[in-house]
């Protein structure tokens, strides 16, 4: 039984908004979490360069052939980050700097070989060493998404050995995947990382119910974003923005335990980083009444397996 207590952080903040701006505030933040005791550092869903708000509260996004949306997607993969790339080696550097294990949610973009050109929403899990232990793309872009980013793979569907235990993560409404929870409670967790663009109320219950039926920590990630940091290509549903300093992405980050009870509850519309002393013993206490990969699972009556990563190796671009 493990008996180590993880210091986690969960960093909620207004995004940068360019690639260059995403590393440096990583970074800073990154450092004031290491310096308050983190190991384990946790970024929203594609936090770098920002997620694409617009698709849900802009006029015209869907429109075929539109040169505004057009040149906005043209942003957005000039901001993205390559693996392996500079980029890459900035967050990899940042992660030594501040001896500890990151988690940062990116927009991914494919540079050469099979799939240059398209984008991924993805999960980097980087060692305090800079190695890259994780590389997650979803799997599924949910609905409008699916003009930014391409379906992901299972190469990255599993938890990883890190100094602050075995860490998995999964992004917004894969969440709502019974297999791909499953895949990775088979893996065997002590902390799950969830991010969202902004984790409102179906997002907490999401979060707390996949903490209860794995059994493990879980580090829900929101972040910020202000409506005058939409795109000034296209105009606002009025029904949906009323005014520039309005907030659009609301944050709402909390820490919840392996009984699906928050450590820490959701802080909105306010920049933050929460912070939570995790006991992993409690996800091997815990397991005493529901266990999904063992004493309650029944695997003489079902089986599951994973059936490929789609030609990825889960180690590609370290």
């Amino acid at each position: 039984m493990r008996s180590r207590i993880v210091r986690a952080a969960v960093v909620q903040a207004e995004v940068g908004g360019t690639l260059q701006e995403g590393l440096e505030l990583t970074r800073a933040k990154a450092a004031e979490a290491a310096a308050a005791g983190a190991e384990l550092i946790v970024f929203p869903e594609t936090w770098i360069p920002g997620y694409p708000a617009w698709l849900d509260v802009c006029r015209d996004a869907g429109l075929w052939d539109h040169a505004p949306v057009k040149a906005i997607f043209g942003r957005i993969a000039e901001n993205s980050v390559a693996v392996p790339g500079p980029a890459f080696d900035h967050l990899a550097d940042t992660a030594r700097q501040c001896g500890a294990t990151l988690v940062v949610g990116v927009s991914e973009r494919v540079d050469r070989g099979a799939g240059r050109g398209t984008l991924y929403n993805s999960l980097l899990t980087i060692a305090p060493d800079g190695k890259l232990l994780n590389h997650h793309r979803k799997l599924m872009p949910t609905y409008t998404e699916r003009l930014i980013w391409g379906a992901g793979d299972t190469a990255g569907l599993r938890a990883v050995d890190t100094p602050a235990g075995r860490v998995s993560s999964l992004v917004c409404w894969e969440h709502w995947m019974p297999l791909a929870r499953q895949a990775l409670h088979e893996s065997g967790e002590d902390v799950h990382v969830a991010v969202w663009p902004t984790v409102h109320e179906l997002h907490q219950v999401a979060s707390r119910q996949y903490a209860f039926e794995g059994r493990c920590f879980v580090l829900a990630s929101g972040a910020l974003m202000r409506a005058s940091s939409l795109p000034p290509e296209l105009e606002p549903h009025p029904d949906r923005v009323t005014r520039g300093d309005q907030w659009v992405l609301r944050g709402g980050s909390a820490i919840v335990g392996p009984d699906g009870k928050y450590v820490v509850e959701p802080v909105y519309d306010a920049p933050d980083i929460l912070f939570a002393e995790l006991d992993l013993r409690r996800a091997s206490e815990e397991s005493m009444t529901l266990d999904v990969t063992g004493h309650y699972h029944r695997s003489e009556l079902f089986e599951f397996r994973t059936v490929g990563s789609g030609g990825r190796d889960a180690g590609e671009g370290r």
